[in-house]
């Protein structure tokens, strides 16, 4: 970009996660080049799935503790969201969402298909999530889910018609942005 130059990085922490200070200068449209400074966090991409059961009206939803939606608002701790996972090493979004859905809600399924592709927080996260649709059965479970003990998930896994799922997004039960995007593509292209 030309309106953008002298990128300074200065790591705040490699714990879970990078996080970077980065100091640049940005040309605006009126010409005036101003220093700007902003903190920016990197945990890698990651992939989201809505699993939707036609026959049955139903949606594969998982609730679990989320330590910063709490510290935000310690009545929201526990959120209820599509099923999702970080992109690790050099994995394809749709290999890492295949093995999410088996991890935490218990299903395998072998195809989805990818309708978004978005930024939740561009002004501090690099994450971009790409968003799947896919079909389940009840033939399609292999186990009860719950996620992995060795990434300390806790997951439990909702099964709910998808009129209730709706109402909990009018509700507030449901507030992330994730799964009301995933909700309301069902909805606009009438998947149930």
């Amino acid at each position: 970009m030309k309106n953008l130059k002298n990128i300074k990085r200065t790591n705040l922490s490699k714990d879970w996660a990078t996080l970077d200070k980065i100091d640049y200068e940005y040309q605006f449209k009126n010409g005036e080049w101003k220093s700007i400074s902003r903190e920016c966090y990197n945990r890698g991409d990651g992939a989201a799935i809505f699993l939707y059961n036609v026959e049955k009206g139903t949606v594969i939803l998982t609730k679990q503790f989320r330590m910063p939606i709490y510290e935000n608002t310690k009545s929201e701790g526990m959120s209820i969201e599509v099923c999702a996972g970080s992109i690790e090493h050099n994995d394809k979004p749709l290999e890492t969402i295949l093995r999410e859905t088996e991890e935490e809600v218990g299903y395998k399924i072998s195809e989805a298909k990818e309708v978004f592709k978005t930024y939740t927080s561009p002004g501090a996260l690099t994450e971009k999530l790409f968003l799947y649709v896919a079909e389940y059965t009840d033939a399609l479970k292999i186990s009860e889910g719950g996620g992995l003990e060795i990434e300390n998930e806790e997951i439990e896994v909702l099964e709910l018609p998808f009129s209730k799922v709706i109402s909990m997004i009018e509700t507030e039960e449901i507030i992330d942005a994730k799964t009301i995007m995933l909700v309301q593509y069902a909805q606009i292209n009438k998947l149930l």
